[in-house]
């Protein structure tokens, strides 16, 4: 039995440390000190992510650290579908071995981002990893889970974090309409549940009144 189960307990691990590797890496730190000579996290929010570089380096930094985070959720997903194939037998289900392997990465690469031991073990609010993850496992359900975050952050009020919440809230039922997979839906649900935990100071801060607003016009982000 357990010669049965090795191969998957050995591809399971493989998988879930190179997902978490991939998202550990601090870009929005690495972009601010490399080519602005800025610890991001003493400026602004304090967060690593393109929110907060959009205050403390700009759009440019903002637009570079935003892609890259997405690519931290995308390049693992892109990977296991070049790599595995075929399926697996779970409970006398057969599942595509992509669907399962490919949901593990995905929610590791957020982990990843948001609790990166190079930044002792802290991280950015995931947001940007798991829109990135999405839009590998399937590019519809991410064009609804961005449709998300412009209606909550641009159209309804001018929060990120409420566009943020918004749009992974959405990303479970995006999924599951598009993919009809279990596990992407599982991988939705633990992104939208887990990213509205990183925002609970920002949940604390809309209920006060004292949320930043997105400062897409502000000098700082020219």
């Amino acid at each position: 039995m357990l010669g049965l189960f090795a191969p998957v307990l050995i591809v399971t691990l493989v998988v879930t440390v190179a997902a978490f590797g991939i998202g550990s890496i601090p870009f929005g730190y690495l972009i601010g000190r490399a080519f602005y000579r800025t610890d991001i996290r003493r400026s602004g929010s304090g967060n690593i992510g393109a929110m907060n570089a959009l205050r403390t380096l700009g759009k440019g930094g903002a637009i570079t650290v935003l892609l890259l985070d997405a690519a931290k959720g995308a390049a693992p997903v892109i990977a296991i579908r070049l790599a595995l194939g075929g399926t697996i037998s779970i409970a006398s289900h057969v599942i595509p071995t992509y669907e399962v392997f490919a949901s593990i990465a995905a929610a590791f690469a957020v982990l990843g981002h948001c609790l990166s031991p190079w930044l002792g073990w802290k991280g950015g609010k995931g947001v940007a990893t798991a829109v990135g993850a999405i839009i590998a496992l399937s590019w519809p359900a991410g064009l609804v889970v961005i449709g998300g975050w412009i209606l909550g952050a641009l159209i309804l009020t001018r929060y990120s974090s409420v566009g943020s919440m918004l749009a992974t809230a959405v990303s479970p039922f995006a999924l599951f309409f598009f993919t009809r997979s279990i596990p992407e839906t599982i991988f939705g649900a633990f992104a939208a549940l887990f990213i509205i935990y990183t925002h609970r100071e920002n949940l604390e801060r809309l209920r006060t009144g004292t949320e930043n607003p997105i400062p897409l016009f502000s000098k700082k982000a020219s």
